[in-house]
């Protein structure tokens, strides 16, 4: 019998499972290899047991460079401390080990080097497939990557890129937001939202916020980027409230937290001056007066879905790239309780 050394920092190889067993590394190869009705019943038990005495851990990597497959799929954020992005983020892992793939993560953190130097390695890890949640301030880059594997979006959609894209549909959600809130008596509404910088999400919604509005009765509208003034402007708003109730619409959950601490800045009797209600739903909604109302996006099942249609592409399937939009749920707090 072959003895080999006891350290735990040392791999176990192939050709030593092979020399243990008595075989050759062919054999090997094929028992790993899911082969295993190929070989006689003892051989395979006898390859069993040593596998397990010598604690070998097959290179799933080099087997599937071997095969032209990884099993890899890369995943590309903006900011991995948006709640945003985790939640789409753990929809897509789960997916991905449901069919027996591996996620690979990077984290841009909202800057361009970053993003560049994340494509470049991760062409270098030979991913299968790759999902993209990012600024995409380098759509050369992207679009050179579209040409050697398939690609989904999620949330922001990149006119040069010929792909699927998954993500909330916003006009269904500024929708059912302006209907909530003129239900409830509101009659002066603000729309807050990141600077709109050519995002598409952002500039969706600002527009569905400014068509919906068009298409009321009696509601006025008005639209505020966030900038460093925002208390001062928000101000200005809540001064101009001769128009009727007031009501803030913030457009994502970025707003709504600089919104939140605005007004508490300013001293603001929150919910009791002025209604709230958000797209996107955090842990901290709840917690603040007697809750924001809140639309939620479907996060878990936007990440599913993104790595769904990424599946499809892996096999083959499909023609046209398509759009999926998923709706947004209105979970009602007390920060809408204005009644006519």
């Amino acid at each position: 019998m072959t003895d080999f050394p006891s350290s735990s920092r040392e791999r176990v190889t192939i050709s030593q499972v092979a020399r243990a067993a008595g075989v050759s590394k062919a054999t090997v190869s094929r028992y790993i290899g899911g082969d295993r009705q190929l070989l006689a019943e003892a051989t395979a038990q006898r390859l069993a047991e040593v596998i397990q005495r010598l604690g070998y851990r097959p290179n799933q990597m080099a087997r599937g460079l071997k095969r032209g497959q990884t099993r890899l799929v890369g995943m590309l954020v903006a900011d991995i401390l948006n709640p945003y992005s985790v939640a789409v983020m753990r929809g897509v892992e789960k997916a991905c080990r449901q069919h027996g793939y591996t996620l690979l993560l990077c984290n841009t953190n909202r800057d361009d080097e970053q993003e560049r130097h994340h494509l470049q390695m991760l062409q270098s890890y030979n991913i299968e497939g790759l999902i993209v949640n990012t600024l995409g301030h380098h759509r050369g880059e992207l679009v050179e990557l579209q040409r050697d594997m398939p690609m989904v979006l999620i949330d922001r959609q990149l006119p040069e890129l010929n792909v699927d894209m998954v993500g909330l549909d916003n006009a269904d959600a500024v929708e059912q937001a302006l209907d909530h809130l003129q239900g409830r008596g509101y009659r002066d509404i603000l729309a807050v939202t990141e600077p709109l910088d050519g995002t598409s999400s952002r500039q969706e919604r600002v527009q569905a916020f400014t068509e919906s509005i068009q298409r009321r009765s009696g509601i006025r509208q008005q639209i505020l980027e966030i900038t460093s003034s925002l208390e001062d402007d928000l101000g200005s708003f809540l001064d101009s409230n001769g128009h009727g109730p007031q009501a803030i619409f913030t457009c994502n959950g970025v707003a709504t937290l600089a919104v939140t601490r605005a007004l508490h800045g300013r001293g603001q009797r929150l919910f009791e001056d002025v209604g709230l209600l958000a797209l996107d739903e955090l842990d901290w909604y709840p917690l603040v007066g007697s809750g924001i109302t809140a639309l939620a996006q479907p996060t878990e099942s936007i990440g599913v879905t993104a790595f769904e249609c990424l599946l499809r592409r892996l096999r083959g399937e499909g023609d046209e790239p398509r759009r999926i939009d998923l709706k947004a749920e209105l979970i009602v707090r007390g920060s809408t309780h204005l009644n006519n």
